[in-house]
Formats: structure tokens, sequence, C-alpha cells
């Protein structure tokens, strides 16, 4: 894993503008508002699935780290209550595909941009690949 590289990308997605229509790519979604990127992907090593979400909670905590530093210290934020929340109301994206993808994020506002930053290990779906993304979104959390 290449941190400066990742810390690069986010800085990148907080000055790209947003696109009008839903777009999917491999590695990369965005919709109006947000912009969505696979950082790291497993790809398709099932077999040892718990050791590689275990290897990504590492990769993404120490992305934590110089984020944190940036932008102070935040507690995990639990994905699991929107994911519940969406059954009562309409949580819109990138929030809703967040909590269908991981059950914990850390996000940050990023200073002087209108924009949050998120991290998440998306390892919900047991049979896609474990993935770390970073989400960059001008909508508030739910």
């Amino acid at each position: 894993m290449n941190i400066a590289r990742h810390i690069a990308l986010i800085d990148e997605l907080c000055y790209r503008p947003f696109v009008a229509e839903h777009s999917v790519s491999e590695v990369e979604e965005s919709g109006p508002g947000y912009h969505l990127v696979v950082l790291e992907s497993s790809q398709g090593d099932f077999e040892t699935r718990a050791a590689t979400v275990e290897q990504f909670e590492k990769y993404r905590d120490a992305l934590y780290e110089p984020l944190a530093a940036r932008w102070d210290d935040t507690d995990p934020w639990n994905l699991q209550t929107t994911l519940l929340r969406m059954a009562q109301e309409e949580i819109p994206d990138p929030w809703a595909l967040l909590s269908q993808r991981a059950r914990v994020a850390y996000l940050w506002e990023a200073a002087g941009t209108g924009r949050w930053v998120v991290l998440v290990v998306a390892d919900r779906d047991e049979a896609d690949d474990v993935k770390l993304l970073a989400v960059v979104t001008e909508i508030d959390p739910p």
C-alpha cells in the first residue's frame, strides 16, 4: 500500500468537480455530490477473508494517522445504524452505499472544501472482494 499516493488521491478528490449523472468504473464510482474510489482490493482471495479484513483495517488505520493529524482525531462512525435507518427513511448516497458495504467509517470534514472525507473497509458482502474505500462528498452524514 502506498500511503502517499492514496493521500494525494484523496486530496485531489477534495477539489474534483462532482458529476451530474451516476458513473461507475472498476475502481471509481461517482454520483451527484460524491466520489468513491477503491484504494485497495483483495482481488478474489476468499480463503483467507478474516486475515484480509484484518490487513485492510491496518491499511485504513495507516491512512487514518495522516488524515487525523491534518483534520483531528475522530471516533469510528457506526454504519449499521444508517443501514437500519434505511428501512424507515431515505438515506442519500454515498451514505446508503457505504452502509450496505461496510460496518464502520472514519470521517472528517475537510477544512476549507465543504466536503467530507470517509475511509471504510468494505467487507459486508461475503461474495465480494474486501476493499479499502475512500469517499469524498459534499453530502452531510445522516
